[in-house]
């Protein structure tokens, strides 16, 4: 009697987990949930650059959590510096993150109640972070939202930032240092691929805001092995993305990276990544590091850590700043988009990509002062909703960026217009 009592409220409580899954998602706004295991694919949105207290973001685990789920994101990676959120922490109220706890404690307070802990110790006010392996059980849904426990390695050679993000990690990596630039990069890519293998775990490891306090040039990315992702877009307001006279933009290094690499004889492809890279969550404003800037769409069956690291070595996801593709696809003919409009937008499209060695850009064949400048040309631009390239053989790699006219609400520098980016695909030679 008491087993079959079991099974019933076993059956009872899944029930249950399920009809909140439905209401969540209607509550949401979204098409009526399909279910977990229905198999279609789908574009999934996340955030893969994240902070919480439990590093120097200014707001509880729990809190930033909730402000994902409740935007429209179906996954998220906290990614606090060289730490996983897990096991026991106390911290003061009043002295931790220098006193910004203070701001956020009341709203935590308000939303979550007797989920707080809190207590006084050597007269001082306490309040516990809560893991990872604690909090997720209030967020997650199948097919919903998922969390993904993650690690910003923080190291530096010299007075040079080198960080990089691992995510869905089993164990905790110290940052490694290193020699050099390039050999602190190798030394923590080889630490996370070598933890993947020992553990069978599927995770993966990203180069962070290059142009972060001029950390890293495009060749110290170029010959890094087993290293597949970089962000091409990151919304702190520090992380310079545009480069200046001096350094070049991000964008303008992902294709000399894939310029380089793809002459080699490795040919390996460096995809592009957007997140927010979120520490600010209680003011908004230009210069404010806040959340909802950046992120990946990433096309999978299903919600899970597994279709999501294995969807995303496939390049299978684009980066996003606003702009919504219902498709993206490439045959052995062409590559193309299909932008999901937003009334009264307009959307440019340019297809990006370097010529092979031997070959040369049209404008370049009809003006030869362009032949000194082959790498990352636009080759063509296209305002249509379903653009499309044709390939000739001659290039290395395209790839797309579409540009809407609708500004950023919250952008990492003023006057900034919503972007997508679509990873580089490799065409057949000989067309």
């Amino acid at each position: 009697m008491p087993h079959r009592y079991s099974i019933r409220s076993f059956v009872a409580a899944v029930i249950l987990v399920l009809v909140a899954a439905v209401l969540g998602r209607l509550h949401s706004g979204e098409p009526a949930w399909d279910g977990p295991f229905s198999g279609e694919w789908r574009w999934w949105k996340g955030n893969l650059h994240t902070h919480t207290f439990w590093s120097d973001g200014d707001d509880f685990p729990e809190a930033v959590a909730a402000w994902y789920k409740d935007h429209g994101y179906h996954f998220l990676a906290l990614s606090d510096h060289n730490v996983l959120s897990e096991g026991e922490r106390w911290v003061d109220s009043e002295k931790h993150s220098n006193g910004r706890i203070a701001t956020a404690l009341p709203k935590y307070r308000e939303r979550f109640g007797p989920w707080v802990e809190e207590k006084t110790t050597a007269n001082r006010p306490m309040v516990r972070l809560k893991p990872l392996s604690e909090f997720r059980s209030l967020f997650e849904q199948p097919g919903r939202f998922l969390m993904i426990p993650s690690e910003e390695i923080t190291d530096k050679f010299d007075k040079l930032p080198v960080h990089l993000n691992a995510t869905n990690l089993r164990e905790l990596i110290k940052p490694q240092g290193g020699n050099s630039v390039v050999d602190v990069l190798q030394k923590n890519v080889n630490a996370v691929l070598e933890q993947r293998r020992r553990t069978g775990q599927p995770m993966f490891v990203h180069i962070n805001h290059p142009n972060f306090g001029w950390g890293l040039k495009p060749e110290d990315l170029i010959g890094i092995k087993g290293e597949q992702f970089f962000e091409v877009y990151n919304g702190h307001a520090g992380v310079r993305n545009y480069g200046d006279k001096d350094h070049v933009s991000t964008e303008r290094m992902w294709d000399i990276v894939l310029t380089a690499r793809l002459t080699q004889p490795s040919g390996e492809v460096m995809f592009g990544l957007g997140t927010d890279d979120a520490h600010n969550y209680h003011e908004f404003a230009v210069g404010k590091v806040n959340p909802g800037r950046g992120w990946v769409m990433v096309r999978a069956r299903h919600l899970t850590t597994e279709s999501i690291v294995a969807a995303m070595e496939r390049g299978d996801f684009y980066a996003s700043t606003g702009v919504r593709l219902r498709d993206v696809g490439t045959d052995t003919r062409h590559t193309w988009l299909c932008i999901n409009p937003e009334p009264g937008v307009g959307y440019e499209t340019e297809f990006i990509g370097s010529m092979r060695p031997e070959s040369k850009t049209p404008q370049a064949e009809a003006d030869p002062s362009q032949t000194t400048n082959q790498i990352g040309v636009v080759i063509t631009r296209s305002n249509e909703l379903n653009p499309s390239y044709e390939f000739t053989g001659r290039e290395l790699y395209v790839r797309a960026r579409v540009r809407s006219t609708k500004l950023h609400p919250n952008p990492y520098a003023a006057g900034d217009v919503q972007t997508a980016w679509a990873q580089p695909v490799l065409p057949p030679r000989g067309r």
